[in-house]
């Protein structure tokens, strides 16, 4: 008869077949520990589509995708320029908002000009103009010799009713590329709608004056007019001379008109003058002086004013490489209405303006009209017998620089 297993010998039974579940356990939860680390094989499909020598490649990739699948790694964070070129896409496939939202962070993580320019572009497709004008100023801030920035504010500023503008940024790019087609028929279509603006206004305050001046008149002749009477001829006497002063009038009407469409014209210029010596802040870019120059054309006084108004020390920063021969030559023209009186400030813009980015070159362009006239201007206003030693040897100096041989 077999003998029943002790009480202690049962304990070690159940003790041992706890020890193998847990090392079973253990087992399981280092498989599942290894499993978990090893990498993912790819599936086929994927693998098919990532061969650029399949058939696959043309119906299921996605630049969209293949740009932006960089950004799910924990590894690779989005920049601008990846942002940027995101933005390209969304913009060839029409998806503006979406094209505005990359731009918008491209510009957020490093502000680039033509980041800027990108979304200026994408707000003129959704016809956010003032958006558009806004983010071109900023490129133009970043670089002034863009001339996409340029070419696409004045695209935004024509739809704003800014025709003026747009005409300047229209010429301000044909200077830059003057071959280039788009930008002159741009150009072209900006000053037609310009000068068309200008005529509308002239013709409607000349319309104005004459039905003022024709209700002055009909309330003199009501005044002035003679009661009807019975006889017949009386009253075809009075109709021969109303008609006879009538033609009087239309004539004298014809020639006054004339003289007011000159007056106005004068009028608007003098007060488009006013407005702008003003208006005179310092510029901070090569296109923001012209347009402030040619604002002012005509009065030496007010550009001398724009002129003084700039620290000389600033004038290469505000050239940069987008100074002309033009402007160059009117503004030493301009310097001799206060050289006398401010001879330290003339010669510290002379010796500043040498300072501007391939000045030496922009010199060898000077016509030989342009460099009489300049030594003519350097023998009789700034090196003369009355300017003094300190300032002579200075500009004995500056002639060389500005390549005016005795």
């Amino acid at each position: 008869m077999a003998r029943a297993p002790s009480k202690h010998g049962r304990d070690q039974a159940l003790d041992f077949q706890g020890f193998l579940s847990d090392l079973q356990d253990w087992e399981l939860s280092l498989k599942d520990k290894d499993k978990k680390m090893k990498p993912q094989q790819p599936n086929k499909d994927a693998l098919k589509s990532r061969d650029f020598g399949t058939s696959s490649f043309s119906t299921n990739y996605d630049p969209m995708n293949t740009v932006s699948s960089s950004f799910n790694s924990d590894d690779a964070l989005p920049d601008a320029a990846s942002e940027k070129d995101l933005g390209n896409e969304y913009f060839k496939q029409k998806k503006f908002k979406e094209a505005i939202d990359c731009y918008s962070r491209s510009i957020a993580l490093s502000p680039t000009s033509v980041a800027y320019a990108n979304r200026a572009m994408s707000y003129i497709k959704i016809k956010r103009f003032q958006e558009a004008d806004n983010d071109c100023t900023e490129a133009l801030n970043l670089d002034d010799r863009y001339i996409k920035a340029y070419s696409r504010r004045a695209t935004a500023r024509k739809e704003l009713g800014k025709l003026k503008e747009s005409v300047e940024d229209a010429e301000f790019a044909l200077r830059l590329e003057p071959h280039n087609q788009e930008i002159k028929k741009q150009y072209a279509e900006a000053k037609s709608l310009y000068e068309k603006g200008i005529l509308q206004k002239v013709s409607g305050a000349l319309k104005n004056s004459e039905e003022k001046r024709a209700g002055k008149l009909n309330t003199k002749v009501n005044e002035n007019s003679i009661q009807p009477v019975s006889s017949c001829t009386q009253s075809t006497e009075m109709t021969a001379v109303e008609e006879d002063h009538t033609k009087k009038m239309n004539t004298s009407g014809k020639q006054s008109s004339k003289a007011s469409v000159q007056e106005l014209a004068f009028r608007a210029a003098s007060r488009a003058k006013a407005l702008a010596a003003e208006n005179i802040t310092p510029p901070t870019s090569a296109y923001q002086f012209e347009a402030s120059w040619r604002g002012l054309s005509g009065d030496r006084v007010l550009q001398a004013k724009l002129l003084k108004g700039i620290s000389p020390s600033a004038l290469p920063q505000i050239f940069k490489n987008a100074l002309t021969v033009h402007i160059l030559v009117d503004i030493l023209k301009c310097m001799t209405t206060f050289f006398t009186d401010e001879m330290d400030l003339a010669v510290s813009i002379l010796e500043n303006l040498t300072k501007v980015p391939r000045f030496d070159t922009l010199i060898m362009f000077l016509s030989s009209n342009e460099k009489a006239d300049l030594a003519k201007i350097w023998d009789e206003v700034f090196y003369n017998e009355a300017t003094p030693i300190e300032f002579a040897e200075k500009l004995d100096n500056l002639r060389a620089r500005y390549c005016l041989m005795r």
